[in-house]
């Protein structure tokens, strides 16, 4: 009972964690191809997509850690942690193994976004499109729920439809209606008292 109960709880959560992603980055598009309901606050809307990211590296961690527990497989930490270092699936679980590592990159760098340059944060949080990418294909190799039909057509839909904000997204940065966030200027540098006091020539 055991056995089944960790196995059950890896497939479910694997499931989960690609469904919470498959969200994220969906509202994410909507945020930045600004499609955002007008009647949605935007603080409440940039929070949703960090809740969603969030919960996503949560079920990550419960995925990893049934199949840590679960002995139908066997896997250790070396198996989910380095690429084909799997006797199971090698190929399917590397992909797994690959999206941990680009999820760990896009998360820990939304949370230290206000110590990363604009720039840098920038180009780490587009890995979330690999990311999406080798997620989806760790699901549909590794997961043995991935081949239903229910399965297929939520990959499909979501598929399509990031597809579809991303091209709309692209356009409009090619035809300058969303041009990319400038950089924070600098701080003005602090002026001494003495700066301030008007020069003794110009007192007489």
């Amino acid at each position: 009972m055991t056995h089944e109960l960790w196995w059950y709880t890896a497939r479910a959560s694997g499931l989960v964690s690609w469904a919470l992603l498959s969200a994220s980055m969906l509202w994410g598009l909507v945020l930045s191809t600004k499609l955002r309901p007008p009647r949605l606050r935007p603080n409440w809307t940039l929070d949703l997509h960090r809740y969603l990211g969030g919960l996503a590296v949560i079920f990550v961690g419960v995925h990893l850690a049934a199949l840590v527990f679960d002995s139908y497989v066997g896997f250790g930490l070396a198996e989910l942690l380095v690429p084909f270092a799997s006797h199971w699936k090698p190929v399917a679980v590397a992909w797994g193994v690959t999206g941990l590592y680009l999820l760990l990159a896009v998360e820990l760098s939304s949370l230290a976004r206000k110590r990363l340059p604009n720039r840098l944060w920038r180009r780490l949080h587009f890995l979330a499109f690999p990311l999406y990418v080798v997620a989806t294909l760790h699901m549909l190799t590794a997961g043995t729920d991935a081949r239903t039909a229910l399965a297929l057509l939520a990959v499909a839909a979501a598929g399509v439809t990031i597809g579809a904000l991303t091209a709309i997204r692209s356009q409009a940065l090619r035809s300058g209606i969303m041009a990319p966030a400038a950089p924070r200027p600098p701080a003005p540098r602090p002026v001494s008292p003495r700066a301030r006091l008007p020069k003794e020539g110009a007192l007489r």
